[in-house]
């Protein structure tokens, strides 16, 4: 894979600065996480035009209209309308510290709602922090503000059992553990609504409380991930559970390129809802088998799979293909360009 290159990523923020954190159609708002997407896989050339063709899909800014007051801020979590407030409030928090500082506070308080947006908010939170560390520009800072804005104005809670004390599985012994929500109470398409059936599923609750925590947080980010790359292998079966199970790899993703940037009690308290999240979207489109075992990488080299996912053009397969090929670089699995390979087959192009 290219070295990352980030020429391109100022220009696309302050192009994309008008939009909201939603399309038209309700979905969230990609343009900043394949911007910075494209950057981290050496192609910023990619960026303007793919912005371009994106353009017409997203929704204006909503202004700020009723200020989000400091020591009340808990009252706006979960208010999509309030994105606005939300942006402004994170403006003014990076304008009075330095945003390093901003990131671990906010992470801290908004990990229990890990699964916001179908997790997009802290994975556009990854993608703003990995982009800042790069450089510290104006549209950065501006970014990673509004990628806190979604996060918060998009929060949800899953249901969980507080444990007395953790489990000693590794990753896939306890997803093998989740139990799943019945075909009857299963919400089809919609992320967000199919977690809300976790409330009903008996045995979700104590999923917090099964893994093994111990270890550095470097490796367990690296397990983690790699483990939900094999879910999104075993069991994605169209374009909907495609979709779902990519969010349970980006998502750990992100907390990577969060990580090297918060103190290490952030990233232990973000690790146990993003592990939390995966095993909701599990619960909620997975089969009997939880993980894939034997894997064949594909017949393609790293750069023929960026080049794919590019000329693919739909925004989850590039943000999944980056992630793939960056925690490949980290920490080589054939799980990761299996399933980047696999992403690019199964999911329309645009």
């Amino acid at each position: 894979m290219r070295a990352a290159l980030y020429t391109s990523l100022d220009d696309a923020l302050e192009a994309i600065a008008p939009f909201g954190m939603d399309l038209k159609n309700a979905n969230s708002n990609h343009a900043p996480m394949v911007a910075e997407a494209l950057c981290a896989l050496g192609r910023p050339e990619a960026v303007m035009p793919w912005i371009e063709r994106y353009r017409e899909r997203m929704s204006p800014r909503p202004p700020s209209r009723d200020p989000i007051c400091g020591d009340r801020w808990r009252e706006a979590l979960g208010q999509r309308e309030r994105f606005g407030d939300w942006s402004r409030f994170f403006a003014e928090e990076l304008h009075e510290a330095a945003w390093r500082q901003v990131l671990d506070r906010w992470v801290g308080r908004l990990a229990s709602g890990f699964c916001a947006a179908a997790t997009h908010g802290a994975i556009r939170v990854g993608h703003a922090a990995r982009g800042l560390a790069d450089s510290e520009t104006p549209p950065r800072r501006h970014e990673l503000g509004d990628a806190l804005a979604s996060w918060a104005a998009a929060w949800q809670e899953l249901p969980a059992d507080e444990p007395s004390r953790y489990g000693a599985l590794p990753p896939r012994q306890a997803i093998a553990r989740i139990p799943l929500v019945p075909a009857e109470h299963r919400v089809r398409g919609n992320i967000v609504a199919a977690l809300g059936a976790l409330a009903s599923t008996p045995g979700f609750g104590p999923a917090l409380g099964l893994i093994d925590s111990g270890g550095g947080n470097t490796a367990l980010i690296a397990e983690r991930t790699e483990t939900f790359a094999r879910v999104y292998l075993a069991n994605t079966r169209d374009i909907a559970t495609a979709i779902a199970f990519i969010h349970g790899v980006t998502s750990h993703a992100a907390l990577g390129n969060i990580a090297p940037h918060v103190g290490e009690a952030t990233t232990r308290t973000a690790l146990r809802y993003a592990w939390q999240a995966g095993c909701g979207l599990y619960a909620c489109f997975g089969g009997a088998i939880a993980t894939a075992d034997l894997i064949a990488p594909p017949d393609v080299e790293e750069d023929e799979l960026a080049e794919r996912a590019i000329a693919h053009g739909d925004e989850h397969v590039i943000k999944f293909t980056e992630a793939c090929l960056s925690r490949h670089a980290l920490a080589p699995s054939p799980a990761y360009p299996a399933a980047a390979a696999h992403a690019s087959g199964i999911i329309r192009r645009r």
